[in-house]
Parts: structure tokens; C-alpha cells; sequence
């Protein structure tokens, strides 16, 4: 009979042949699972310009990104106790790595062809985005802690120890790349510079190997090195659609082949301002010059007056105000100040006492707002297709109507196709703050059977209907004033938006 002992001292057959030194299994583990995170973040600026930045996108990657991490660990844990890591782990980084190189090229050709914020869409180019690196990379840490436990007394430690470095490698690329290396550097070198540092540390991971394990250890087929090599050719090769990389946006300025001097700021995938660098006053989209015709109203002709502009882009409006309404104070909130740079460097943007830029969220710049200092907010900012949605809730529209004067108005511009959901809320969470509200849209519009642009108008003093029409019909736009029991009827029982619930992004409807 054999003798008596503590079974949690037994230690495993060779495992302290198989354990990795102390410093590279902490590197190891720390570098693939930050560089993850770094897919993880980098993946949804990728692919942005073709299906925008929305709930659903950020959803996608996220979800699909938690998915290659369960399936990676799980199926890595699985195969360490079948198979010896020291013949896996080198291979699963260079592999992992080359395909977080090979995501940039694999995501511009297909965002070629998977263009719109169709769910379909989305999700497809959200997994191109994240799935099979994310996958690879997380199968390494178990695989690593594999290799390192000794024996049973030492499981708690150890998993212990090697969970807290992988965590902490996802948490500084995180913070880094977030916080950091987006600011400085394209997307695209963020993430080719990552893939390159995980096949890299693959190859120098193997050498180690190989030196210290038996044969077959640490081996990377030549496969991977091809594939490494070929998805950095092809990233470099790989049409982009950014002409500027913002932090926030894909931009690019298209010049007006009708029009010498106009120019099209477009961000990702929409057109959103139209300027003309020798004429101001030229107002090209249809939405603009509605918001334009309530300004004809809101004082007499050439009064200057007191506007904060919530979203910036190209500044079409408040120039457009400083040149018919001079010594017009303008004070706009843009949160993009990549946006801000190409509008000073290709739109001509030049910033004075009397057209303010402040780069920062606009809730956050409407709550340091002084109370009744403006004769008109204009709402214009978005997130893809969408109003950011505290920008949208009674809340945020409290902030709005103390911002404005005792006459003061408020016109935002909204996005919406049938059954135009997000525009009913929107006007429902508008008339719960304010007095007196109108939607300025076409025909078809306000019988439900069309979308697109419209504008909302809302103020605490009786709106003029008749004028803000009769504007609209001078500027040639044949759109119509709704208003009173028009409104209500249009409006129905849609649920009024609050910080607590305001589902913008489901609400809306995005094409039609």
C-alpha cells in the first residue's frame, strides 16, 4: 500500500519543465490580451464610415468582441489540457497578430460593398472587425496558465496572478488607446503597429521555446509569417475612405462640381454641411434654409442677435448669421475638434468674439450656459444618423429653454423615415417642455409616407405660424408649418424621452 500524503502537494508530471520564466508569461498574457482591446476599440472607428457610429454598432463590437473572448478562453483552456502549449502558444500569436494586421484590408473591401446602418450590415462588418483575432488572442492566457501550474497548491495563486495581468493588459490598452493613441495616431497604424508587436513577440516567444522545451516547441509554421507579410501589404495597398481621420469621424471635403466655390464636409458616411467659400449666404440644404426661415422671423431683418449653435460641422449657419445679422454673437459647441481643424484648414472657418468654437460635448457646454442669454439655440448635432440622445430628453431640453430669453426659440434638426417614431418622441419630449412647438417638414412627411430632415421649432411665446411658412414659400421650399391640433395628432401617444429612457437609436428608423 503506498505511504500517506497532502494530495494538493502533488506536483504534475514535468510540470516545472513546461512553465514558462515568470516575465514572459506575465508579457505574454499581458500583450494578448491587451491587444484585444485594442481590436476591440480601434475596430469600431473601422467601421464607422461605412455603417456610422450608433448604438448598434457599438453593440456589435462589443458583443462580438465578448464572444471571441468566451470561445477563445474556453476552447483555449480545452485544447492546453490535450495538447502541449509550448507547441501552440508561439503560433496562436504570430497567427492572432497577422490577422489583427489583416482586419484593416478586410474591412475597407467589404465596407466597400456593406455600406448603411442595415443590421445586417452592421453586424457582418462588426465580426470581420473582431471575431477571429479577439478569438486567438484569448485562447493564449489559459494556455499560459497552463504551463505554469506547478502543482495544486499553488492553482489559486497562480490563476490568480496571471487573470490579474491579463486584465490589467486589457485595462491599459483601454486607457491607451482611448485616451491616447487615438489623438495621435490613424487607425490604421494603430492597428497594423499592434499586429506587428504580437507577431513579433510570437517569434521571439517560440525562439524561447525552442531553446528550452524539447523539439517541436515554439515552431511557427512559415504559413503565418506569409500571412502576417501579406495582410501588411494589403492594409497598405486597401482603399480608405478617410481623406482625415477626426477623433470622432472619417472627413473628407468634396468640392461642388456645379459650384466653384461650394464644398461638402462629409463625416463617415453622410453629407453634413454644405458651405460656399465666397458666399455665406448661399444655403444649399433643404433643413438649413428651413432653420434660416425662422431666423427671417425671429428679429427684424439685419438685427443682430444672440444664437448657441449645439453641433458645429461646417459652421454653415452661424456664418450665414454674422453676414445677413451683423455683430451677431455666435458661440457654437462642437465636440469633434478634428471637425473644427478641417473647417479652419479646406472651409475657410476663421473664430472671432462674434463666432465662438468651444470643443466639448454639448450637454456638458449647455449646462454652463448663463440663464436667458440667447435669442436662439440651434440643435444640429449628430452621431451618424442619429441625435446623440442626451441631447434629446427633458433634461437636456431643460437646459435648452435656460438658455434662451423670455422670446427666445429653439429649432433643431431631426432625421427620421416612417413610422418617423423618433420624430413623434422628440416632438412629445419638446412639448412637455416647452409652450408652443411646430415641425416644419414636407407634405409627405407629415402624412407619414416619407422621411428625411425635418425641423422642429419650439419657444415659450406663441410661435408665428403664417410668417415662418411664408419664409419657407420665399426660399422656395415647399414645406409645411404643422402646428396645434395638426401637431398632437401627429405626435399621438410617443413616449416622452428622459435621461432614464430615451432610446434613440431604436426609436429611429433609419432609411426608408
Amino acid at each position: 500500500m503506498s505511504s500517506g500524503g497532502d494530495p494538493r502537494t502533488a506536483v504534475r508530471a514535468g510540470a516545472g519543465s513546461r512553465a514558462l520564466p515568470g516575465p514572459a508569461a506575465a508579457g505574454v498574457t499581458f500583450l494578448a490580451s491587451g491587444a484585444v482591446l485594442v481590436l476591440e476599440i480601434v475596430g469600431l472607428r473601422l467601421i464607422a464610415p461605412y455603417v456610422g457610429v450608433t448604438l448598434q454598432t457599438n453593440t456589435a463590437v462589443i458583443g462580438f468582441a465578448l464572444a471571441a473572448i468566451a470561445l477563445g478562453a474556453w476552447s483555449g483552456g480545452a485544447v492546453a489540457d490535450r495538447t502541449d502549449p509550448r507547441r501552440l502558444l508561439a503560433p496562436l500569436l504570430v497567427a492572432g497578430g497577422a490577422l489583427v494586421v489583416t482586419v484593416l484590408p478586410l474591412v475597407r473591401f467589404a465596407g466597400a460593398v456593406l455600406t448603411g446602418a442595415a443590421a445586417g450590415n452592421v453586424l457582418l462588418l462588426a465580426a470581420v472587425a473582431v471575431f477571429v483575432p479577439a478569438a486567438l488572442l484569448s485562447a493564449v492566457p489559459p494556455m499560459v496558465v497552463a504551463l505554469q501550474l506547478g502543482s495544486l497548491a499553488e492553482t489559486g495563486s497562480v490563476v490568480g496572478r496571471l487573470s490579474g495581468i491579463s486584465t490589467l493588459g486589457a485595462i491599459v490598452a483601454t486607457f491607451s488607446t482611448g485616451f491616447v493613441l487615438v489623438a495621435v495616431l490613424p487607425s490604421s497604424v494603430i492597428l497594423v503597429g499592434t499586429g506587428v508587436v504580437v507577431v513579433v513577440a510570437g517569434l521571439a516567444l517560440g525562439l524561447l521555446l525552442r531553446r528550452s522545451g524539447p523539439a517541436g516547441s515554439g515552431r511557427v509554421p512559415a504559413g503565418l509569417l506569409v500571412l502576417a507579410a501579406v495582410g501588411t501589404l494589403l492594409a497598405a495597398l486597401a482603399p480608405t475612405p478617410c481623406a482625415e481621420e477626426t477623433a470622432y469621424h472619417c472627413a473628407r471635403v468634396d468640392p461642388d462640381p456645379e459650384r466653384a466655390t461650394g464644398r461638402v464636409l462629409v463625416l463617415d458616411t453622410l453629407r453634413h454641411s454644405y458651405v460656399d467659400l465666397a458666399e455665406p449666404r448661399h444655403l444649399e440644404f433643404e433643413y438649413v434654409r428651413a432653420v434660416a426661415s425662422v431666423t427671417d422671423v425671429l428679429a427684424p431683418a439685419g438685427a443682430p442677435i444672440s444664437a448657441l449653435h449645439l453641433g458645429g460641422g461646417g459652421l454653415t449657419l452661424p456664418r450665414y448669421l454674422a453676414e445677413v445679422r451683423p455683430g451677431t454673437t455666435s458661440r457654437v459647441l462642437e465636440v469633434d475638434p478634428g471637425v473644427v481643424a478641417v473647417d479652419e484648414r479646406q472651409l475657410g472657418l476663421e473664430t472671432s468674439a462674434q463666432l465662438q468654437v468651444r470643443v466639448g460635448d454639448a450637454r456638458v457646454g449647455l449646462a454652463d450656459e448663463p440663464a436667458g442669454g440667447r435669442d436662439l439655440v440651434v440643435g444640429d448635432a449628430f452621431g451618424g444618423l442619429s441625435v446623440p440622445w442626451q441631447l434629446t430628453t427633458v433634461e437636456a431640453l431643460g437646459l435648452v429653454h435656460d438658455a434662451l430669453d423670455g422670446h427666445g426659440v429653439y429649432a433643431v434638426n431631426l432625421i427620421d423615415h416612417p413610422p418617423l417614431s423618433f420624430v413623434r418622441a422628440e416632438l412629445a419630449t419638446l412639448r412637455q417642455v416647452f409652450g408652443s412647438v411646430l415641425l416644419l417638414a414636407r407634405a409627405p412627411v407629415l402624412a407619414g409616407e416619407d422621411g428625411g430632415n425635418v425641423v422642429a421649432v419650439a419657444a415659450d411665446r406663441p410661435l408665428p405660424a403664417g410668417r415662418i411658412a411664408a419664409a419657407l414659400a420665399d426660399r422656395g421650399l415647399a414645406w409645411q408649418v404643422a402646428g396645434g391640433d395638426e401637431l398632437a395628432a401627429f405626435v399621438g401617444d410617443a413616449p416622452v424621452l428622459t435621461d432614464d429612457f430615451a432610446p434613440v437609436d431604436q426609436l429611429l428608423t433609419p432609411y426608408g
